[in-house]
């Protein structure tokens, strides 16, 4: 007699292989029958797919044309991909999602939308106009192992703002914003000014706020003193744009694989890259707990859409009068929020702009709407309450599980990150320690170059004096007070000349402390001292 017990229980208690396996089948028992009633999807977002759970973290570049977006890719790969275009103009005009592959092939936008294995199916109702200019790069790729890419068309300024796409270009910005993990908008540093279409787009993405980065790229094509004005205009064309009280947190450097052009602010470029690099690579770990909350996000607006849905369908007459009582209701919209409000004690934040809502609800009859179905909020209401929270604490323990292995992006310009004995590498141990723990000379394998910059001075009796050195010296731009603890650190015989080895010496300093700005020691360890000086120092080489 309490079989429907039972049945209830064993529902409420089933089992998750995985948090992504568990907003799978609560998505497919419980949210979406509650979408399809409702006609969330027509409104809000299309329905989900099985590839939209599982697929890989994705990164949404998104600039106006010419500011670097797909050089900022081959930049991470490290390599070109199949249907890359470069230039100083909108040479990319369609969408391209660069995904890993056996093979390097193009898949254009129709038969990538049929492609089970890819999540892309509901960008069909963009139509023909749009999947014409959209495909996928695939090509193998360290990288591409564990995040996907998506580039963007250049958004277009002035009068190019005036030629229509033929498609509904923030519509699809939305689209990929709600499913990626990381929203990238790149700026150039000489081309500040946010176009209306450009300016549109940002609106879209602003609810998305918390996966936008800014990057302000080709920084080194300015001085020191031009960038912070730069910076400058930059915070305050954002801040017209992104109401928000937090300031926004800006990426600066060039992320291309050239010199840079002015290096007076390179350790600058380097922290910057550095750090984001490190957002980058946490998104594989933090995949799961990205579509969590996406998941309870897109729960939490579909409930009140049905109380909406639901309110407006309740006041609609039953025979006379429909089209003025419509009228009405879309002129008081506001007031069916507030009345849904404070009915079901639900957040003013949790409701869908007013305006925006008004203009799609009419051209829906409402005496067609489905009234409140209170099992389909009762079954979302329990798995609030109960499954989410169970999902929430399978997180850490698959944070530490055996996935955690792959929870990093590798590979590409990520490849110095993981290496241990890389001197470019973040936080290793460089230039003056490298070394420490072996008699080697560390400075020999630049004693070729080091000899011949010597040679060019014109040493006399073998070497060069304090002069000749110093005017070599301040070429690397660095302050007295640093060059002259090289020249002490260098000069061991004190005699106040530099021979071969002791020139040599004094190069690799400067080089550390240019590369890697470390301190200087107070006195020469063993790997640092010309093995000609260890002798005379008593020392055994």
């Amino acid at each position: 007699m309490f079989s429907w017990m039972k049945k209830n229980d064993s529902q409420r208690n089933q089992v998750f292989n995985s948090v992504v396996d568990g907003l799978r089948k609560l998505y497919f028992k419980t949210l979406k029958p509650l979408e399809e009633a409702y006609l969330f999807n027509d409104f809000h977002s299309p329905a989900m797919s099985d590839p939209d759970f599982v697929a890989k973290p994705m990164v949404l570049l998104v600039g106006q044309y010419s500011t670097g977006k797909t050089t900022f890719i081959r930049y991470l790969l490290e390599r070109e991909f199949p249907g890359i275009r470069i230039g100083p103009e909108p040479t990319t005009d369609s969408f391209i999602a660069v995904m890993h592959g056996d093979n390097e092939q193009v898949i254009p936008g129709n038969a990538l939308i049929v492609d089970p294995s890819k999540p892309f199916r509901t960008l069909s109702s963009f139509g023909n106009a749009f999947l014409n200019r959209f495909c996928c790069s695939e090509l193998p790729s360290p990288v591409l192992e564990s995040i996907s890419i998506v580039d963007t068309p250049g958004i277009l300024s002035g009068e190019k703002q005036s030629v229509s796409r033929g498609y509904d270009f923030t519509g699809i910005l939305k689209w990929f914003a709600e499913r990626c993990d990381r929203i990238i908008l790149l700026f150039d540093a000489h081309k500040l000014d946010i176009s209306d279409e450009f300016q549109r787009g940002i609106e879209v993405l602003r609810d998305y706020d918390d996966k936008i980065r800014i990057v302000l790229n080709k920084a080194d094509m300015v001085t020191t003193q031009q960038l912070m004005r730069v910076y400058g205009a930059l915070m305050w064309s954002l801040g017209k744009v992104i109401n928000t009280p937090e300031v926004a947190r800006v990426f600066i450097g060039s992320f291309w694989n050239q010199p840079l052009q002015i290096d007076e602010n390179r350790k600058l470029f380097e922290y910057e890259a550095n750090d984001l690099f490190n957002d980058i690579q946490t998104l594989p770990r933090n995949a799961a707990l990205r579509k969590l909350n996406d998941f309870i996000k897109r729960a939490r607006l579909a409930k009140v859409h049905a109380f909406v849905i639901a309110e407006l369908k309740n006041q609609m007459p039953a025979v006379f009068g429909k089209d003025k009582k419509k009228e009405q209701l879309l002129k008081n919209l506001a007031d069916v929020y507030m009345k849904i409000q404070k009915e079901h004690n639900i957040s003013p934040g949790d409701f869908p702009p007013v305006l925006k809502f008004k203009e799609q609800l009419r051209k829906y009859d409402f005496s067609k709407f489905h009234p409140l179905r209170l099992k389909l909020i009762e079954s979302l209401d329990r798995m609030l309450a109960n499954d989410i929270p169970r999902l929430m604490g399978m997180i850490p323990a698959e944070a530490d599980s055996s996935y955690g292995d792959q929870a990093s992006v590798k590979g590409g310009a990520f490849a110095v990150s993981h290496s241990t004995n890389n001197p470019f590498a973040s936080g290793a141990c460089q230039g003056l320690a490298l070394g420490a723990e072996t008699d080697n000379w560390v400075v020999e394998e630049f004693k070729e170059e080091y000899d011949g910059i010597f040679q060019s001075l014109g040493p006399k009796g073998g070497k060069i004096n304090g002069a000749v050195a110093k005017r070599e010296m301040i070429k690397s731009k660095l302050q007295n007070t640093v060059l002259g603890k090289i020249w002490t650190l260098s000069d061991i015989d004190r005699d106040g000349q530099l021979d071969k080895d002791e020139f040599a010496l004094a190069m690799y300093l400067i080089k550390v402390k240019l590369d890697d700005d470390d301190d200087l020691p107070d006195e020469l360890p063993i790997h640092l001292i010309p093995p000609s000086k260890r002798v005379k120092n008593g020392m055994d080489d």
